[in-house]
């Protein structure tokens, strides 16, 4: 049974997973290089919890006792003693690859591995340790307190053993599991990605400006969100990547990036986190990007 559990990386997809982790009764350890970082993630996992005894979700004693359970640290060193560390890092193959070797040789070979990865081959990760058959993929959704899917990804060597263990896990985190095979984008990705990227393609060809565009799919298909305001909330950068890992995949045409994603990631602009995206974010709210035609 997994009681104890570190996550690495303590950003915004990290610190949701300590938080529900946390709220499953886990002891948890949140990681990540500096203690700024881990800091950063407590705080989210605090205002969180904070909103959700203001709005009368749980008292102050639960709140407290979920602190309790989550530990900050700028060590590898616990994941010696946990059942199960989840890896939640920059969506990068080579620091994920250098991350796992090394928890590889910190940790018991019981300790099951998970990767948070939203496009990366669970299989090409789970070979570099001793361990294939305990290692998989557990992709949730952002944010993460909010979302109920997780997708649950088998690489070719992961167990029975290992996909009912987090299969459980999820569901004691009062997620919903789908289990997925180990495909670039999984399903989640390779559904969204290329609609994201065709409404980056509107943009770019001049066919609409990008509150047109979210319009149409708002009210036309009944999206909560328009599409261009997701990807601004997911990151375009991280978007970029997941497009860039779909087209070297499957070597099709079709999930080529568009020119001005592109361009954006280059100059910068990588939505929300960094202001400017399709939109503008700051204290007048959001307002959409005009681009040359």
């Amino acid at each position: 049974m997994i009681k104890r559990v570190m996550v690495v990386g303590a950003g915004q997809m990290g610190s949701g997973i300590a938080q529900v982790a946390a709220q499953a009764g886990l002891q948890v350890w949140l990681r990540d290089l500096e203690p700024r970082f881990v800091e950063r993630g407590l705080g989210v996992i605090e205002k969180n919890l904070a909103r959700d005894v203001a709005k009368g979700r749980r008292t102050e004693e639960e709140k407290a006792a979920i602190l309790g359970r989550i530990t900050g640290t700028t060590e590898l060193g616990p994941a010696a003693e946990c059942d199960l560390v989840i890896e939640a890092i920059v969506e990068s193959l080579e620091a994920k690859l250098a991350l796992f070797r090394e928890l590889d040789s910190i940790c018991p070979e019981v300790t099951l591995f998970a990767s948070n990865t939203s496009s990366l081959p669970i299989t090409q990760l789970a070979a570099v340790t001793r361990r294939p058959d305990r290692f998989i993929g557990m992709h949730f959704m952002n944010p993460v307190p909010v979302m109920k899917l997780v997708e649950v990804i088998r690489g070719i060597a992961t167990s029975d053993e290992t996909y009912a263990a987090i299969r459980n896990l999820a569901e004691a985190m009062g997620k919903t599991p789908v289990e997925v095979n180990d495909f670039p984008g999984f399903v989640s990705n390779r559904v969204l990605m290329p609609m994201l990227n065709e409404a980056m393609f509107c943009v770019y060809e001049g066919i609409a400006g990008v509150e047109e565009v979210d319009t149409v799919m708002k009210l036309g298909m009944n999206h909560p969100m328009g599409p261009l305001t997701l990807a601004d909330f997911i990151g375009l950068d991280t978007c970029l990547a997941i497009l860039n890992v779909l087209y070297e995949g499957f070597k099709d045409p079709k999930y080529r990036p568009c020119p001005l994603l592109v361009q954006m990631v280059q100059a910068g602009y990588l939505g929300r986190k960094s202001g400017r995206g399709f939109y503008i974010y700051d204290e007048n709210g959001a307002t959409p990007m005009k681009f040359k035609r």
